[in-house]
């Protein structure tokens, strides 16, 4: 349940970002290490999944950021290039933070392959990088796509505002993307009980607007995929990822997958459909001492 404010106050959408975050973490099983970002068959999957299914999100992506040739771009959970990769060739210098040793293997060997000399690593969690130490601040372009998982977002979005001296621009989930809609239908009638959502693009731009940054945001479709060799492989995936470890568990799941699984060749895809929020500001929209004022972004 969302805090109740005082009258006459405005909630706190920083205590309220922690707060939900912190239950969707209460929503993992041990057994789930589909996210962890460090073993390479992780890594190997989500890029599979980037190259196949994510182009128009990765032309849309790019095609809303003022990229010339000369910017240079900090990208934060920059995963294995997903962004990176395609935008190295349109600017001047990437510094790609990320903590995933899979996700960052992944995205060497793309820039190897490619001939790609202009982008630099730091293999860090964002909310362990020192801005002074580990980068060369100030960027045109700041960057975080789909990749805020900090529990105080306030505390990781002045980091992102330092670092910029240029624009920010943050895309973060509207409503539940297709795999938490998977979780939110499966968790309780496998563990019984409720699961979780996590924080979404309201609560960031509450917290934006207590700051003092007055953001733009524009509403963009969000397609999920899944692509597997196999009804095994399919059914395996799936049921470490929720964790199922008993039988009924097991075919709770493989009936919740049955109408979901499309063929495509020799293949099998499961995928959904969102929204997600593009939210963005340059850094003479800032308002000292703000979070009072009217905004001035567009909803």
């Amino acid at each position: 349940m969302t805090p109740s404010a005082p009258a006459g106050t405005d909630p706190d959408w920083n205590g309220i970002w922690k707060m939900r975050h912190a239950q969707q973490e209460s929503s993992k099983t041990a057994c789930d290490h589909s996210h962890d970002w460090n073993k390479k068959e992780n890594a190997e999957r989500y890029d599979a999944n980037a190259q196949s299914g994510y182009d128009d999100r990765v032309r849309t992506t790019i095609a809303a950021l003022d990229v010339t040739k000369n910017a240079r771009v900090l990208d934060i959970g920059a995963g294995p290039g997903t962004l990176a990769i395609p935008l190295a060739p349109l600017v001047k210098e990437i510094t790609a933070v990320e903590p995933g040793a899979g996700m960052l293997e992944i995205l060497m060997k793309h820039a190897d392959t490619k001939g790609i000399r202009n982008i630099t690593v730091v293999q860090k969690r964002w909310e362990d990088v020192d801005l002074s130490g580990d980068l060369n601040i100030p960027y045109d372009i700041v960057i975080a796509s789909l990749s805020l998982t900090m529990h105080d977002i306030r505390e990781a979005l002045v980091k992102m505002n330092d670092a910029a001296s240029g624009s920010v621009h943050l895309f973060w989930f509207v409503d539940m993307p297709f795999w938490e809609k998977m979780y939110a239908d499966l968790w309780e009638p496998l563990h019984g009980t409720p699961y979780y959502s996590g924080p979404k693009a309201d609560c960031l731009f509450g917290v934006l607007y207590q700051m003092g940054i007055y953001a733009d945001v524009q509403m963009l479709p969000l397609s999920k995929e899944y692509r597997f060799t196999s009804r095994e492989e399919t059914l395996s995936f799936f049921v470490k990822r929720f964790g199922a470890t008993i039988p009924e568990q097991v075919r709770i799941v493989e009936e919740y997958l049955a109408p979901l699984i499309r063929h495509e060749g020799d293949g099998i895809v499961i995928s959904g459909d969102s929204t997600f929020a593009h939210i963005w500001w340059r850094k003479e929209h800032r308002v000292n001492g703000g979070g009072r004022g009217r905004p001035g972004g567009a909803l």
